[in-house]
């Protein structure tokens, strides 16, 4: 399997078709909002960039659910599975590609905590604390999850102490077995300015071609204001607009400073990932996407895609 991640803006998708072209391979999405049906211009799905010279590119784990559905990491590994599974048996390459880090990194090491079920009584006690008071919990109900744990949100955090509670209360728990892939990780990281510069157009863009007759779209379908803010950034801010909670111009800056941020703490998590014994491949900033591409090729053709 090839992993492409970056953050957002980065280019990802636009590299990943491309790379699937030419070698025959078939994406797995690795992004937590696009599995939704009908989320396509705030998840940024950029589905006709799935075409490559008049060819097709095969992809999964897209416009897998309706909006509202609850869908989590536990779900995407076993999906992941079944994915590379059916792509290997038709003698293809699995490129995996996106930007939830805590996603791509529970299926590369494996970590089935996952698999620990949700705690909803817990979660209700837990979810009037502030952040930090939710860090003071955690430091006091040590596990074997510890190292792993994720808390760079509130809501990672309420899962984490989940796990660590469930794990005092059942230290028989056995780590369920998983389906192991070799793979090679690389990833895109374009400079600071480059980067802000493209996440401002591209926003300004949306906002311009229906992003938001989007949501709502999806409120006319039934959704409910909470259910689209659960899903955040686009759909917070647009929702909290729509609803008459804030004027145009404090949601466009809002969400245009919260997806600077979320660029920010993807990055983050990607170095994370590194100190947790991943190895990625950062590919050079100054090259173009066809040098990438090729940098990509050079790579697979001399290794074969050795586990990293």
């Amino acid at each position: 399997m090839i992993v492409i991640l970056g953050p957002t803006a980065s280019g990802k998708t636009y590299l990943a078709t491309r790379l699937a072209f030419r070698i025959g391979g078939e994406i797995i999405s690795a992004d937590s909002r696009q599995v939704y049906r009908g989320m396509n211009i705030g998840t940024g799905k950029d589905l006709d960039e799935y075409t490559v010279e008049e060819q097709p590119i095969p992809y999964h784990l897209i416009d897998i659910l309706d909006a509202g559905e609850k869908y989590n990491v536990h779900r995407f590994q076993q999906d992941v599975e079944k994915a590379v599974t059916l792509i290997n048996s038709r003698d293809k390459v699995p490129i995996l590609c996106g930007g939830t880090g805590l996603y791509i990194q529970a299926v590369l090491s494996n970590h089935q905590y996952t698999s620990i079920p949700v705690n909803e009584i817990l979660r209700s006690e837990l979810e009037a604390l502030p952040h930090e008071s939710l860090l003071e919990i955690l430091s006091q109900t040590p596990s074997k999850f510890s190292a792993l744990a994720d808390t760079s949100t509130r809501k990672r955090t309420i899962r984490a102490i989940e796990i660590a509670r469930y794990l005092t209360k059942h230290p028989e728990f056995q780590l369920p077995a998983l389906i192991t892939a070799q793979f090679t990780i690389f990833g895109l990281n374009p400079p600071v300015e480059v980067r802000r510069n493209r996440i401002s157009r591209r926003l300004q863009e949306r906002l311009a071609n229906g992003l938001i007759e989007e949501v709502q779209g999806l409120l006319d379908q039934g959704l409910s204001p909470d259910q689209l803010i659960y899903y955040g950034l686009e759909y917070k801010y647009l929702t909290e607009y729509l609803m008459g909670e804030i004027s145009y111009g404090e949601m466009a800056k809002k969400l245009e400073t919260e997806i600077h941020r979320f660029a920010k703490r993807q990055m983050t998590y990607f170095r994370k990932m590194e100190r947790d014994g991943l190895k990625i491949h950062w590919l050079n900033a100054a090259d173009s996407p066809a040098q990438w591409l090729e940098t990509i090729l050079m790579n697979y053709n001399q290794t074969d895609l050795p586990h990293e």
